[in-house]
């Protein structure tokens, strides 16, 4: 989730609980091989074990559609220790699809499977590489053909975000999609797409069979989600689609306060003044589906821009001393 869940969010939310793995924003590949800096700007946690301080591994995403540039860089990726590499099919910005990459290449199974098999080559033969794919481009009728050409090039794991491009994040998610793609492949299959509560997740797992689940805007939007579906159990796919959809979150907004003010204080040491106030304000924004405290937060600073302002502003809050200079 380019310019929302980078390594500052992720250092937050996996601190929440219930997180097995996070998948770094895609770093774009285009005709150049990047250097190492590259990947550690992006995935600074290759610099803590390719885990987030909370322990978390991270397995970086590569996004292209040359094979012998996305293998050369994976390469490089490799030497770096990573938990794997996670390659993008799903991506559905027009940017990023006018140039063949993300979920254009849907259209090309057979450049799918070179893709994998070339990055598949790369890398050490222990180091696992997954794919996230969407069910298409225009529409969902290739999705088991895609899903194949992933497998068979050497794809150890599947994520699957159960919409195609054109349907972009409209709901619904068509989960049971997701099921027929499972009875085809033999690798792990994991369901993403339109989870925001834990009635979702049972559904989804009643619908797509998969226990794994990937969460992207539910689990900023309630940043205790995940330690929510964790509660439940693995899962078996057999859940009775019943679930406590507006329960109160699993984090109260006492306990989210001081990871807002540890958040911002990350952005304060992290990121360019410019952006500062920006990023607070974003998280805040989704955070008030879930918590209406979040939305009077968001009312108080939506017009301020000055990150000494909201020092003050978290350090009354919080009984902290938050001030940061600049």
């Amino acid at each position: 989730m380019e310019g929302l869940l980078d390594f500052v969010l992720r250092d937050i939310l996996t601190r929440s609980g219930g997180i097995d793995r996070c998948v770094s924003e895609f770093i774009r590949v285009t005709n150049t091989l990047l250097p190492a800096r590259v990947f550690e700007r992006i995935v600074p946690e290759l610099h803590n074990g390719g885990r987030t301080f909370a322990g978390v591994p991270v397995r970086p995403q590569l996004l292209g559609s040359d094979p012998a540039c996305l293998a050369d860089n994976a390469a490089v990726l490799a030497s770096l220790g990573p938990f794997g590499v996670d390659l993008n099919f799903g991506c559905p910005a027009k940017v990023v699809n006018r140039h063949g990459g993300g979920a254009a290449l849907l259209e090309d199974p057979e450049l799918l499977s070179r893709i994998l098999c070339a990055v598949r080559r790369a890398v050490p033969a222990h180091m696992p590489v997954s794919a996230k794919m969407r069910l298409g481009l225009h529409d969902d009728k290739r999705a088991e053909e895609c899903a194949l050409a992933l497998q068979e090039g050497g794809a150890t794991e599947l994520v699957v975000h159960a919409r195609t491009k054109a349907d972009a994040y409209r709901p619904p998610a068509y989960w049971e999609r997701i099921a027929d793609i499972r009875a085809v492949v033999r690798i792990p299959v994991i369901a993403n797409g339109e989870i925001w509560n834990v009635q979702d997740a049972l559904r989804c797992r009643a619908l797509s069979g998969c226990g794994d689940l990937m969460l992207g805007r539910g689990m900023v939007t309630d940043p205790g989600l995940a330690l929510a579906i964790a509660a439940l159990g693995d899962g078996d796919g057999h859940g009775s689609g019943e679930g406590p959809a507006d329960a109160a979150p699993v984090i109260a907004w006492p306990t989210l306060l001081p990871l807002v003010a540890d958040f911002w204080q990350l952005v304060r040491t992290r990121l360019d003044r410019k952006k500062q106030a920006g990023r607070l304000k974003q998280w805040l924004n989704f955070l008030r589906h879930r918590y209406p405290q979040a939305t009077a937060a968001y009312l108080e600073l939506r017009t301020v821009n000055d990150p000494q302002v909201i020092d003050r502003w978290l350090a009354e809050r919080c009984a902290l001393p938050l001030t940061v200079s600049g």
